[in-house]
């Protein structure tokens, strides 16, 4: 298998850190090889212990990994200061994202695990995507020329979930659940089971989004006309979808065994079960993208940034899922 691309993260927070942990803990946790897009000066003043080789080709990565970290360079504007944000060092954010998707589309490194960024530094230097998935996916659709629809997941002990509707304030989510969004994403949850953690028929738990799913429209009637209606569709094409569920009663173990993902209509009802079940470990996994990218599931962590305190489980566990996912898509 090719070796990973690590992207560098905002150069301000605690992704450098994760970075050299995660090599330190490479025969511990049994990483596949990886490789760094990121400021050789800013990692070695992080741990000067860790020895670091500087490669100019992914190709390289192999050979050094055993005994070094391998690291592409990317320039940075200024030194960065840990927990203070530089908008000056925006472009070498994004241009580490450019290059590990470039390196995905063109099959020289397997994946990307991409490092925390932060989008207020980034929207100063015109920065325009709601998000770093969403820049990725345009990023590939650049390459492929067609329009990616990118999908975000969360995967942690026992419990994978996606969001229906991601960051967008709780009062505007009864007009963004349509049957149109379901259809589109759980088709493509459906696929991405199949093809990049190998589920035969995937098994799709749907959440309704009212109160014990609406309580026969007691409740609220979203449940009954717009959700029911899209599973109904669904089921006709052969997915393995049920619900609408109540989501008080999807969550607890007994209840997991019968599902292989659960779909929930907002951000928090689906985050809240996944972190209380694995807080440090989860993982963030873009489904739908023609390139494999996970992602810890944690921010920038500013205010610990440079303390050497940072907890690796979720970038350990990203590493291991991209790796999983592109054996799978081999």
């Amino acid at each position: 298998m090719k070796p990973l691309a690590i992207t560098m993260g905002e150069p301000a927070g605690v992704g450098g850190e994760l970075t050299l942990k995660a090599w330190a803990l490479r025969v511990e946790k049994n990483l596949p090889v990886f490789f760094a897009i990121d400021n050789i000066t800013r990692l070695k003043a992080l741990q000067p212990d860790i020895p670091i080789q500087e490669i100019h080709d992914p190709t390289e990565a192999r050979d050094v990994f055993d005994e070094a970290l391998p690291v592409l360079n990317i320039d940075l504007a200024e030194p960065p200061i840990v927990g203070t944000l530089n908008p000056l060092n925006g472009q070498a954010v994004l241009t580490s994202i450019e290059k590990a998707v470039d390196f995905c589309m063109a099959e020289q490194a397997a994946g990307l695990v991409t490092n925390p960024i932060h989008k207020a530094a980034l929207y100063d230097i015109g920065f325009e995507h709601p998000g770093h998935t969403e820049f990725v996916a345009e990023l590939c659709g650049q390459k492929n020329n067609k329009h990616e629809v990118p999908v975000m997941m969360l995967a942690a002990k026992d419990l994978r979930v996606v969001p229906l509707t991601v960051h967008i304030p709780l009062k505007a989510v009864p007009a963004a659940v349509t049957e149109e969004l379901i259809l589109k994403k759980v088709r493509i949850v459906h696929e991405s089971l199949r093809h990049d953690f190998k589920l035969d028929t995937p098994r799709i738990a749907v959440v309704g989004l009212n109160p014990h799913a609406g309580e026969n429209g007691k409740i609220g009637l979203e449940d009954q006309e717009v959700i029911a209606p899209a599973l109904h569709i669904l089921k006709s094409e052969g997915v393995d979808v049920t619900g609408p569920h109540s989501a008080d009663t999807l969550f607890h173990e007994e209840a997991r065994q019968h599902y292989d993902i659960a779909l929930g209509m907002y951000h928090d009802q689906v985050l809240i079960p996944l972190k209380t079940l694995d807080f440090y470990g989860g993982v963030n996994v873009t489904l739908g993208l023609s390139v494999v990218r996970t992602s810890p599931d944690h921010g920038t962590a500013l205010d610990i940034a440079g303390q050497g305190i940072a907890r690796v489980d979720s970038f350990v566990n990203a590493i291991l899922m991209a790796a999983e996912i592109a054996q799978n898509r081999r």
